[in-house]
């Protein structure tokens, strides 16, 4: 059964740091390009970072260049995202997500919240 499980997430104040998790089951994950993906409330689901299955060469959304970090860890089957320098409008629902043969898996979710 493939699956995708989100962790890491929780309440931090700006310009404090989160590591965000996300373990495969079911498949490897070092085939596909693994996507972070985000909804705050309100909002439609934007893409926040990817890595890639080839060469591992990542993008970013511009709001958040030079502060997030994604990398994987084939032998954890484990991408990651590092958040650093967080900021309000970071807050949301923080999904996992690959795609294969059209279709698009997500994990559950986990809430990433940035207030003093």
């Amino acid at each position: 059964q493939v699956q995708l499980v989100e962790s890491g997430g929780g309440l931090v104040q700006p310009g404090g740091s989160l590591r965000l998790s996300c373990v495969a089951s079911g498949f490897s994950l070092d085939y596909y390009v693994i996507g972070w993906f985000r909804q705050a409330p309100g909002k439609e689901r934007e893409g926040v970072s990817c890595i890639s299955s080839s060469d591992n060469s990542t993008c970013y959304a511009d709001s958040v260049k030079g502060r997030f970090t994604i990398s994987r860890d084939n032998a954890k089957n484990t991408v990651y995202l590092q958040m650093n320098s967080l900021k309000p409008d970071d807050t949301a629902v923080y999904y996992c997500n690959y795609r294969r043969e059209g279709i698009d898996y997500w994990g559950q979710g986990t809430q990433v919240t940035v207030s003093s």
